[in-house]
């Protein structure tokens, strides 16, 4: 680590009890764009995964506290852009909804990506800041 006590205003750095009690949360936001916007990011990995434990998308989007209409919205965008499903239909219109092979390997792609950039983020910072910094997920 650089040595930064020269400077006055860091002078806090040299309390290891004071650097030990911060435990700074990486908090970060990626998403996947292109010409038409945004077509997948964590939220929509979470509506996935909604959609899977619910097997409705009616109940998913409840539970995200976001509208049937937007989360619809969403999907129908990103299924857009990919030009393929990742829903479907399980037997009637009453039935639910569940995930196809596509939607769960975008799901599991974009989260495996999403971990791998925040182990990088947090090893990076863990290298800058004399703190020791933690996972979203971590408590």
């Amino acid at each position: 680590m650089q040595e930064v006590t020269a400077n006055p205003e860091f002078d806090y750095l040299n309390d290891q009890p004071a650097i030990d009690s911060h435990s700074p949360t990486i908090r970060l936001h990626l998403w996947l764009e292109g010409g038409e916007g945004v077509f997948f990011g964590y939220g929509r990995l979470l509506l996935l995964d909604k959609i899977e434990q619910c097997g409705s998308l009616k109940k998913a989007s409840e539970a995200m506290g976001m509208s049937y209409r937007a989360a619809w919205g969403k999907i129908k965008q990103t299924e857009q852009v990919l030009g393929f499903q990742l829903i479907e239909r399980v037997g009637s219109r009453r039935s639910g909804y569940r995930l196809t092979d596509a939607g769960r390997l975008v799901r599991d792609k974009y989260f495996e990506w999403f971990r791998k950039v925040e182990s990088d983020a947090r090893t990076r910072a863990d290298e800058i800041f004399p703190w020791r910094s933690k996972s979203f997920g971590e408590a």
